[in-house]
């Protein structure tokens, strides 16, 4: 039986995104992921009307079928790939390399949990709702977690929660520093513009090729 491939060498990437978004939103940063080199590939999954232990079988499924991947998940993908890797069997053919968050909230969405206070609003979350006004923390000592976070205050989530500190408009950079992160950057973007931003996909590749960013962007740091 062949070894297991390392983190090192892994090129392919299995991105999800966030809630209440089309696939189609990640293929700007796939694109740049591959121009550096990885091989993405996007996985759909529904993030409202079906609950998130079914994406998280879909993604170890895809683990099976094509073997070892790196994870990258934007806002509530990144919860979903955290929850995959708590749940993985490397024994089973499920193996992770890196898993890489992009503005998710790790310790729990405040915006969440104030859609969550009334009715009406409650159903924009759908089936998701519970895990992204929990959260999921890493748990898998051995793998190397990253977070990408944002600091532009563009989004609709500040009109909903009531943010403290630096937030990219949807999240708190507080809600996306939790402990057990190998690295933690935070760049002056949007919770949107994390999936655009050539900054962020440098930063990304970086992390999924090294486990670590790259320090050239440590001086946009702002939290």
């Amino acid at each position: 039986m062949p070894a297991s491939p390392t983190p090192d060498e892994i090129r392919r990437v299995i991105l999800l995104h966030g809630i209440w978004m089309p696939s189609f939103s990640m293929r700007p940063l796939a694109r740049r992921l591959a121009k550096q080199g990885f091989v993405p590939e996007i996985l759909d999954y529904h993030s409202i009307l079906v609950a998130p232990d079914v994406a998280v079988q879909r993604l170890l499924t895809a683990l099976r079928r094509a073997g070892a991947a790196h994870l990258l998940g934007h806002s509530l993908g990144g919860l979903i790939a955290l929850a995959a890797l708590a749940r993985a069997r490397p024994e089973a053919g499920e193996m992770i390399g890196r898993v890489l968050c992009l503005g998710s909230p790790l310790a729990g969405s405040a915006a969440a949990r104030r859609l969550g206070q009334h009715w009406l609003t409650r159903s924009y979350m759908g089936r998701s709702a519970t895990l992204l006004q929990t959260g999921q923390r890493p748990c898998v000592s051995s793998h190397q977690v990253g977070m990408l976070a944002g600091s532009r205050p563009l989004g609709l989530g500040q009109w909903v929660a009531s943010f403290d500190g630096p937030h990219d408009g949807t999240v708190a950079v507080a809600e996306t520093q939790v402990p057990g992160l190998t690295d933690h950057l935070v760049l002056p973007v949007s919770h949107n513009g994390l999936l655009w931003s050539e900054p962020v996909a440098r930063q990304a590749a970086a992390f999924l090729r090294l486990g670590r960013f790259d320090a050239a962007d440590r001086c946009l740091h702002s939290a």
